[in-house]
């Protein structure tokens, strides 16, 4: 293959699909999806949002979300499409936008919908795009692209650290705004839809057989979606309660550094430990630092919780994922994801009644259910069919398959 063909190609230069990827991932969820989180104590104290209000408002981006997804899966052509996803980051930056343009928790409401809808796109999109892309490569490198939400979530954090003593809420939400299309205009170039189709793989056998494992897989997950979102809701706003302005925005950055090299992390790993081991691990770490500023004051329990956080709710997608691959369930990494979506969506609805005595029981309630996921995940370890034809866990063509 000459050079000019391997360029085009898009294989001669992975790292350019690696940071095209990041920052959509970047803008699509460390903004999109968590830009809310660092911003809503600021809302909270200026805009006169409640707790109530702010689990309402959470809600309806993760609705959006499960939207987008299922989009996604009934109309494929929508996470193909090229103008379909450019659309998409537009809107993402327009919805965030306009957050600052009103004080109607209806229409904050309405925004947050649009924006999780346009990020599920973008993520499917994307998703789809750098693992054809990058087919071959070695694993760390898809590792590197989902660490864009981590630095997303950083930047946001560290945006709203820096403006909060000199501005107010919208400022704040323009900042996000402006910071996500630069983001934007970075992933632009990722060439969504430029191939074709990867072809389905060969049926394999064994599928009844693997439905016990999927099953506690589905649950595992689900219960992750319910429980990581509590925190991702809500953990500056508890940090804040018990602490200051400054521990909660620092936690939220750290938050992000650490989640930013996770998923190359935990993919090392995999060189040593079985994805169901890495799986409880991960949930069973999480949970701990769901449950740190729940129980403990101070800046040492929050940072703590932060790194812990961050080191791992990334990871269990990437651990998570390619164990439904690996047991040859049909579409399993869209199964998976509209099970964790709806796990989403419940998170801060089961969440709000207990918000009147404040964050921690919240938080507590998030460390229990993600311990209980740890506890379903553990049924993937009762004779697990290592010895299988994608035992190396990466995510085949036919499962990225949408139709």
């Amino acid at each position: 293959m000459t050079t000019r063909a391997a360029a085009a190609s898009g294989t001669a230069t992975p790292w350019r699909t690696v940071v095209a990827g990041a920052c959509a991932l970047a803008a699509a969820m460390g903004i999109g999806r968590f830009g809310f989180t660092p911003i809503l104590p600021m809302m909270q104290a200026q805009a006169g949002l409640g707790a109530q209000a702010a689990a309402t408002v959470a809600t309806a981006n993760y609705v959006g979300y499960l939207v987008g997804a299922v989009l996604g899966t009934v109309v494929p052509r929508t996470v193909r499409s090229r103008g379909i996803y450019r659309i998409s980051l537009v809107l993402l930056v327009v919805s965030v936008a306009l957050m600052a343009a009103t004080r109607n928790a209806v229409v904050w409401e309405l925004l947050r919908g649009v924006a999780g809808a346009a990020s599920a796109i973008v993520f499917v999109a994307m998703f789809t795009t750098v693992v054809a892309d990058l087919r071959g490569r070695p694993d760390h490198l898809v590792g590197w692209t989902m660490g864009g939400v981590g630095g997303g979530i950083a930047l946001t954090g560290l945006l709203v650290a820096v403006l909060r003593p000199i501005a107010d809420w919208t400022v704040a939400w323009w900042a996000s705004a402006a910071l996500a299309a630069v983001l934007s205009a970075v992933a632009w170039v990722l060439p969504v839809g430029r191939g074709p189709t990867p072809p389905a793989a060969p049926e394999r056998g064994g599928r009844v057989r693997a439905r016990p494992w999927f099953v506690a897989l589905s649950v595992a997950y689900t219960l992750e979606g319910v429980g990581y979102i509590i925190a991702g809701t809500f953990l500056v706003a508890a940090v804040q309660q018990n602490g200051s302005p400054a521990i909660g925005a620092s936690a939220w950055i750290v938050v992000g550094l650490a989640a930013l090299p996770s998923c190359a992390l935990w993919s090392m790993l995999l060189r040593r430990w079985s994805r169901p081991t890495l799986l409880i691990v991960a949930l069973a770490v999480q949970a701990v630092g769901i449950a740190l500023p729940a129980l403990f004051d101070g800046a040492v329990a929050a940072l703590v919780s932060a790194v812990l956080f961050g080191a791992t709710f990334l990871a269990v997608v990437t651990v998570a994922l390619p164990i439904g691959t690996h047991l040859g369930v049909p579409r399993a990494v869209a199964g998976l994801t509209v099970g964790y979506s709806a796990g989403q969506i419940a998170g801060p609805l089961v969440a709000a009644p207990l918000l009147h005595g404040g964050y921690r029981p919240a938080l507590l309630l998030g460390a229990i259910v993600v311990g209980v996921a740890a506890l379903a995940a553990a049924a993937l370890r009762i004779r697990y069919p290592h010895p299988c034809a994608t035992a190396s866990g990466r995510i085949s063509p036919r499962d990225l398959k949408t139709d």
